[in-house]
């Protein structure tokens, strides 16, 4: 059996992105070990992180396709990383890594062909996903004519040129075939009990996992079934450029959760008669966040109340999107400094790559000339 080891190179979010090279690397092996950095190496690397190792080894942790994490991993990994944790290979994105002096972070490794790559998931990247944060104006879905939004749709998939591949903004395009390698494929079985929550799930983050880990244990053999509303509907009760995460990233976001069995994609928002006898639900769940009332002002949970089978969880964070977006706001500056050395540096690298091409091009051809 093999054992893959996978470096996470995180510092801001945990997103789609991330958990689908995860899958990536599980399927090149047996069992997958992922290391996550302390905050000071991140600092050192990266610049200060959006989210604390603590918060940032539970998120990776909650990835379903994780068999154990390294907490506090080196930044650089090592064959002695690889060995120590009895882990074959390292595989990594196919994005360009590079130290703060500039070397490949898996040089050694690749030496002694203990590498392998993944693609990395078309349509996400951590700067687009900041880029949509910075256009939270009051703007709203529905009115889609102001500049800014206009301007940045208009600008998906169509990077500015001179922009490095790896940190241009492009389009996510879902396919079933996506779907069905996030789905867990399982249905229920008898005596389980079947678990109902519904929401956003907007940026999926560590208050999200908190809560769905703590809905998982409200049951013995818990199935845990999530509602997404449209981003229409989702619109209409967060207001503003809500949600930042479409259905489609939405879904893969929750299917990558290891506390989720399946997924609604557009889901009703009153938890009413059908849903409930559909999949035979025994008890439908919501966190402390404010219930908003339908279109209609009636209650979403009026149903499931008057059966009793409702319950509020407290999971003790009371951490929401809205959070998550002011902190990494006002991690903009660094950033955008960040983004702009990185792009530099990236840039610099695909210039060296063209140099070398064009020389080793001439020196053939001026071998053949012999």
């Amino acid at each position: 059996s093999q054992s893959v080891f996978w470096d996470i190179k995180l510092y801001d979010m945990v997103h789609y992105g991330h958990s689908n090279q995860l899958r990536q690397a599980k399927a090149m092996g047996d069992y997958l070990i992922v290391g996550v950095h302390t905050d000071a190496e991140i600092s050192k690397h990266k610049g200060p992180p959006v989210f604390t190792q603590e918060e940032r080894y539970k998120m990776v942790r909650a990835i379903k396709w994780v068999d154990k994490i390294v907490e506090g991993a080196p930044y650089v990994t090592t064959l002695e990383t690889l060995d120590k944790y009895n882990c074959d290979f390292c595989v990594h994105g196919d994005d360009i890594t590079l130290t703060v002096d500039g070397k490949d972070t898996y040089e050694e490794v690749k030496r002694e062909g203990r590498y392998r790559e993944c693609k990395r998931t078309q349509g996400v990247s951590t700067t687009d996903l900041v880029g949509r944060m910075l256009l939270m104006t009051k703007a709203h879905h529905s009115n889609m004519d102001n500049p800014d939004y206009q301007q940045h749709t208009d600008n998906f998939g169509k990077g500015p040129k001179g922009h490095s591949p790896w940190t241009g903004v492009s389009q996510f395009l879902q396919t079933s075939q996506k779907i069905i390698q996030f789905a867990s494929g399982t249905e229920p079985q008898p005596g389980d009990t079947i678990i109902y929550v519904a929401g956003a799930f907007d940026l999926f983050h560590i208050g999200h996992v908190d809560f769905l880990e703590m809905v998982y244990k409200q049951a013995e053999r818990p199935y845990v079934i999530v509602g997404l509303h449209f981003d229409q509907e989702v619109n209409r009760y967060k207001g503003k450029n809500y949600p930042i995460m479409n259905i489609h990233e939405r879904t893969l976001s929750v299917l990558a959760c290891r506390y989720v069995s399946e997924v609604v994609i557009g889901a009703p928002y009153a938890v009413g008669k059908d849903l409930l006898d559909h999949f035979k639900v025994d008890l439908v769940c919501h966190g402390k966040t404010e219930v908003f009332p339908d279109k209609d002002g009636s209650d979403p949970y009026a149903e499931p109340r008057k059966r009793g089978v409702f319950r509020t969880i407290n999971s003790g964070n009371n951490l929401t999107t809205d959070d998550i977006v002011q902190r990494i706001i006002e991690n903009r500056l660094q950033f955008e400094a960040r983004n702009q050395k990185k792009e530099a540096k990236e840039m610099a690298v695909i210039e060296a790559m063209k140099r070398k091409e064009q020389q080793d091009q001439s020196e053939a051809a001026a071998q053949a000339a012999h």
